[in-house]
């Protein structure tokens, strides 16, 4: 599954299912993992935020030239 297939995924299912959202913004990784069978790397940190019609958050990415080898890598940036 590709990360864009997984995000498209966790959204969906936060809309649909309260108890899921609520362990989404609680516990992230775990919800990835209870609801799909991904286990997220240990390095990585994952921060859940619900916008809402009034406030809405603008996330800048790592730039891919700034991680690895350079090259650019779209499955870097969620």
């Amino acid at each position: 599954m590709s990360l864009e297939s997984l995000k498209v995924q966790v959204i969906k299912k936060a809309w649909e299912d309260p108890a899921f959202k609520q362990q989404l913004l609680a516990d992230p990784k775990a919800a990835v993992k209870d609801a799909f069978g991904v286990d997220l790397p240990q390095e990585i940190q994952v921060t859940t935020v619900e916008e809402t019609a009034s406030h809405y958050y603008l996330v800048i990415p790592p730039n891919p030239e700034d991680i690895g080898d350079g090259e650019s890598n779209v499955e870097v940036v969620w």
